[in-house]
């Protein structure tokens, strides 16, 4: 079983700002970036190319 990090590298999921669906999960590191994702990314459900902002670390 894979044991969860503890160095500054955490998981987190990318979240549709139009309709709020997780369609990614990355990765950042907390100490380099402190401020929160933003991504311009393609959205399955809206079909187009939405802007995904990082919405909760991943347990």
């Amino acid at each position: 079983m894979a044991k969860s990090k503890k160095g500054p590298r955490q998981h987190y999921g990318l979240k549709c700002s139009v309709c709020g669906n997780f369609n990614y999960i990355t990765q950042r590191n907390k100490v380099n970036t402190p401020d929160k994702l933003k991504l311009h990314k393609y959205c399955k459900v809206c079909r187009k190319a939405t802007e995904h902002t990082e919405a909760s670390k991943l347990k």
